[in-house]
Order: C-alpha cells, then sequence, then structure tokens
C-alpha cells in the first residue's frame, strides 16, 4: 500500500504514518498538505496522512479546504493523536544568542511563539512548508541559523538539538488522520467508538437561527457535536462552510437520519468521512 504523507523524511506527520501504519507500507513524501491530499485523489496512492487539528493553534486549515473543495472523493477512514514536541535544532553547536534566523513550519512557529519571543527576539522567523524542510535547510546552510522541529529530524539530518520541549504548553498534541479513496474505504469496525465529519453549507447564513435550525436536527436525536467551526466560503464576507464532527458512525441510524435531515436544509452537505474515534480526540 503506497502511502502519502507531508515530508519530507522526519516530519512529525511522518512519526504518525509510523507510529499507525500496518507492515509493508511504502512512504512517499509530498512537499505540502494539498499535494499529499490530492494524491489520494488523483489514484497516485492508496491512503494519505496528514495533520487535521493541533490543541493549541486549532485546525489545519489546507486539511479542511482541501476535503471541503477539490478532493471531493477522499474521505477520513482512521485518525491518530501524536504528542508533539518541539526541539530547537542547528547544524552545530551555537549559543542562543548567536541565532539569527529561525526556520520552520507556521504552526511549529506558533505552538513555540513564547520560547521565540523570550529565549530569540533577535532572530528573524522564516516559514517553510514543514519542520523536517526547516531542519534540512539550516542543516544545508553554511549560517548562524535554527530549526523547531523534531529529534527524527535532526538525526536524519545530522544536527544538533541544542534546546527541546520550547513549546509554549506541555499538552501539545496534533490530531492525524489516514484518507482513503471514496471507492476504497475499509469497513466500519464493530464494538469501538465511530466519529463521522461532515462540512456543509448554503443554508441562508443571514437568516436568524438558521444554524440552529440545521443543529437541531442533531441535538434531537441525541447526537453530540465533539467539535464545530468555520472556514470562508470564498465567495464573499459572511459566508462559510461549517465543519462538525459528530459521536457515532454513518452505520447508526440517528446519524444517518440526522444527516438526512440537515442535507434537506443546506445546499451541499459533505461526509468527509465515518471512522474510529481515537483516545483523547475530543
Amino acid at each position: 500500500m503506497r502511502v502519502a504523507y507531508l515530508g519530507p523524511a522526519g516530519t512529525f506527520t511522518e512519526e504518525a504514518l509510523r507510529a499507525s501504519a500496518p507492515a509493508g507500507v511504502e512512504e512517499l513524501p509530498y512537499t505540502s498538505v494539498y499535494e499529499a491530499v490530492m494524491a489520494v485523489q488523483n489514484g497516485e496512492v492508496e491512503r494519505a496522512v496528514v495533520p487535521i487539528e493541533n490543541s493549541i493553534e486549532g485546525s489545519v486549515n489546507a486539511t479542511l479546504d482541501a476535503l471541503a473543495g477539490e478532493a471531493s472523493q477522499v474521505r477520513i477512514a482512521g485518525e491518530l493523536v501524536l504528542t508533539i514536541e518541539h526541539c530547537l535544532v542547528a547544524r552545530g553547536p551555537l549559543e542562543l544568542g548567536e541565532i539569527t534566523r529561525v526556520v520552520s513550519h507556521p504552526q511549529a512557529t506558533a505552538q513555540c511563539a513564547a520560547f521565540l519571543r523570550d529565549q530569540l527576539p533577535q532572530a528573524e522567523r522564516i516559514t517553510v512548508a514543514s519542520t523536517a524542510e526547516a531542519v534540512r535547510t539550516v542543516a544545508d546552510a553554511d549560517e548562524s541559523w535554527a530549526a523547531l522541529g523534531s529529534r527524527l529530524a535532526a538525526s536524519l539530518y545530522g544536527c544538533r538539538v541544542l534546546a527541546e520541549g520550547v513549546e509554549d504548553h506541555p499538552h501539545n498534541q496534533t490530531r492525524f488522520v489516514w484518507l482513503a479513496h471514496q471507492s476504497a474505504l475499509p469497513p466500519l469496525p464493530g464494538g469501538q467508538p465511530l466519529k463521522t465529519s461532515i462540512a456543509f453549507s448554503g443554508f441562508n447564513d443571514d437568516s436568524p437561527g438558521a444554524l440552529v435550525s440545521i443543529l437541531s436536527e442533531l441535538s434531537d436525536r441525541g447526537i453530540n457535536l465533539s467539535k464545530i467551526e468555520s472556514r470562508p466560503r470564498r465567495v464573499q464576507l459572511g459566508h462559510y462552510i461549517i465543519f462538525a464532527d459528530l459521536d457515532g458512525g454513518l452505520d447508526d441510524p440517528a446519524v444517518a437520519d440526522g444527516l438526512a435531515a440537515v442535507s434537506g436544509k443546506v445546499r451541499e452537505l459533505r461526509v468527509l468521512g465515518s471512522y474510529p474515534a481515537a483516545k483523547g480526540s475530543g
């Protein structure tokens, strides 16, 4: 089985893949979340692993936008939660005061904002596509640069860990999802909690109580929402796509009936996936 992930080698996404993959998979790194998701859509791979939510910085918008947009045939087939520990990594020994630039992914930079502000106020912040790409950039540069990345990436690219655990909050966790083409979804397992993720839009956003009316189709059937948020529809201000996670699978009659009722009140409802709920995922 070919599995796409946000590369290069040494990302936290690769760690999540390795922590949950069956034996014998072929790991294929992609340069962005969007490309990894679309690799499933286009049949280049059978599965993909991408981040979808962080306990500090919230949702990974690139994943949500792809799943609700162009990746119309891609579904969430599973999830896992990984504890994230960021390291400050450099090519060789450096004092913190000598560092002129810190390179990392925007989520990692935000998750370490207080450390950067307090310990490296002089350092320029540079954004790259992944934490592993940040470490690789620093490894290749003969400059007083540092990266925020994993210990795995530091080892892979021959770098030194200057400080570890530099994230601002000790309970820093990221939720990752396994993606599959809708034509090749695994069967839902029995005997364990399930979760269903949806996205909907086109429900007369300007009307008072419109969203409450839609959500009541779920609450009236005893369906709990473990997450809800909005993203712009990219048409004009004030119009949104609503993303929600529901407790229960599509094989639950209440969930199926509730979603059928929601579908009758919106212009578009997309079921992003029904899958086993990971422990600690909300």
